[in-house]
């Protein structure tokens, strides 16, 4: 499948620009490195461990509504420039692709905080081209030069309207594990919290 090289380039304003250059008869790939591990929301076609290079997973995002509120924002992840991700693939039908982008651009972009691009996963030694949101560092939300006992404060204590953002952690770790992927950073985090909320 080609895409033109401005889908790779420049920052797609609407899917439709998002989908410049696809055929609207092969299948998308869709890369996972937080909560659409656990909690994708589509239907999907398959779904392959991948690695993304470039950028690692980091809880670098300020939450003021879903995992925290305004006087106590939470933290979430986001893939922030630097090394590399190991995360999930997962493959869309093609005639569900126009249904779930939307749903992900809706999710995804509300705030601005993510810059969507078309990156290279790697999968079992073969690479597949997905859907990859990417932290987008000039958003008001992008949590930076956070001390260790700031972050853990802020995952501790902060709720949201989709639950408690340490349940939040807690559950992305554990997905990765279930799926096989270590993230030595992420387990050493969960198990601070969880020794100290015990």
């Amino acid at each position: 499948m080609m895409f033109p090289s401005s889908a790779l380039c420049a920052e797609p304003a609407s899917v439709d620009d998002l989908l410049l250059g696809w055929n609207r008869t092969d299948d998308l790939w869709v890369f996972a490195y937080g909560s659409l591990i656990w909690r994708p929301n589509f239907n999907w076609l398959e779904r392959r461990l991948a690695t993304v290079r470039g950028y690692h997973r980091s809880l670098c995002l300020w939450s003021h509504d879903h995992r925290g509120s305004p006087d106590l924002p939470g933290l979430v992840f986001g893939l922030d420039r630097g090394g590399c991700c190991r995360g999930v693939a997962y493959r869309i039908a093609a005639a569900e692709v126009p249904d779930t982008f939307q749903m992900l651009w809706a999710r995804e972009m509300r705030r601005g905080a993510y810059v969507p691009r078309w990156l290279s996963c790697e999968t079992d030694g073969q690479a597949v081209r997905g859907l990859v949101f990417l932290l987008n560092r000039r958003c008001g939300d992008y949590a930076r030069d956070l001390s260790d006992d700031q972050l853990l404060d802020s995952v501790r204590r902060a709720v949201g309207q989709s639950g408690r953002c340490l349940d939040y952690v807690v559950q992305t770790e554990q997905a990765l594990r279930e799926s096989g992927i270590d993230d030595g950073r992420l387990g050493a985090l969960v198990r601070k919290l969880v020794q100290a909320a015990g």
